[in-house]
């Protein structure tokens, strides 16, 4: 508890060195939002309560914002960047499209999160579970790892989200855990006998409403339909021993170099870093904070429990080699 006070009180500290907005000529952030919607508006609600300063949001796709702040360049509205998975904005720093974050709001987050040249962060995470109905399938009858979806007896069985970030990420989980040709039989068995979801809640209602008994996904979209209904018929299954099917993926933000207001947008990341921010989000969405010593008040899973792969989003990179693989496959 000492330790988070004191990291608290450095990043505001921090902050608050910041210059801030001229009361004749105040600054107007812009936000580009790959999040969920519900998540931009409540940082952008908090933020503002706290520094009197507003955001402007542009909702988009994490890709298609990314491509649009390469296209716009040094014109970019944007000041910041926020999406759902780390792939575009390491492309986006690898192409020198953003600005370095301050070191104290990096140093406020573990440095597995972090891109290794400072261009972004990380602002929350979520880890990649298989949903099933037990009323259709035992616990015990799941294979321990992903990689066992893949066979004939999975046939109509077995849901997944090709176009998905986070899936797209776990296939380079593979590539690095269990190399090019297991995950691409690995894709390629996917492909011949599971069944192909628009998206992560498309594939979980499927589960619940018993379309089919298994889906891949990541957990804050079971406990969003929870909150929602209330009461769920499907569970989560956490893969173990490192598995890439319990892999953990993260949110991130960054500060685009083109930013004409580069000091609010290094106040708007350290607040989405900070304890307070962390709070607003993990409140709009049940994901784990990265904020040091702080843990969600959803009923997740503890973050410490989870046996997760040893792969970072450094390790993951720009997620290329799944994109051309799935292609490869037949799957884009």
């Amino acid at each position: 508890m000492i330790m988070r006070k004191t990291l608290a009180g450095a990043l505001f500290g921090w902050l608050l060195t910041l210059p801030a907005a001229h009361a004749a000529d105040p600054v107007v952030l812009t936000l580009y939002n790959g999040q969920h919607k519900e998540v931009g508006e409540a940082i952008a609600a908090g933020f503002e309560a706290k520094t009197g300063i507003h955001v402007d949001i542009r909702k988009g796709s994490s890709n298609q914002l990314a491509s649009q702040i390469v296209e716009e360049g040094p014109r970019s509205p944007a000041d910041v960047i926020y999406t759902e998975g780390s792939p575009p904005l390491n492309a986006l720093g690898e192409q020198g499209f953003l600005a370095q974050v301050g070191a104290p709001i990096l140093n406020s987050l573990p440095k597995e999160y972090v891109a290794k040249d400072g261009t972004w962060m990380g602002v929350t995470a979520r880890v990649r579970v298989a949903a099933y109905n037990p009323k259709l399938i035992d616990e015990k009858d799941l294979p321990k790892s992903v990689l066992g979806f893949a066979g004939p007896e999975w046939q109509g069985k077995i849901g997944f989200v090709p176009n998905s970030g986070e899936f797209q990420e776990q296939a380079v989980a593979v590539i690095r855990l269990n190399g090019r040709d297991a995950a691409e039989e690995w894709l390629t068995g996917l492909r011949a006998f599971g069944k192909t979801y628009s998206n992560n809640i498309v594939a979980l209602k499927a589960v619940e409403n018993g379309e089919i008994p298994v889906a891949l996904i990541n957990t804050y979209y079971w406990h969003a339909l929870k909150r929602e209904k209330g009461q769920l018929d499907s569970r989560l299954y956490y893969f173990k021993g490192g598995d890439a099917g319990g892999l953990i993926s993260i949110s991130a933000a960054g500060a685009v170099k083109a930013s004409k207001n580069p000091a609010e947008a290094q106040q708007l990341l350290a607040y989405m870093a900070s304890e307070e921010g962390q709070r607003v989000i993990t409140r709009a969405t049940a994901e784990y904070p990265l904020f040091k010593g702080m843990v969600s008040d959803q009923g997740l899973k503890p973050f410490d429990e989870l046996d997760a792969p040893k792969i970072t989003p450094a390790d993951i990179g720009n997620a290329e080699e799944a994109l051309e693989m799935e292609q490869d496959v037949g799957l884009n």
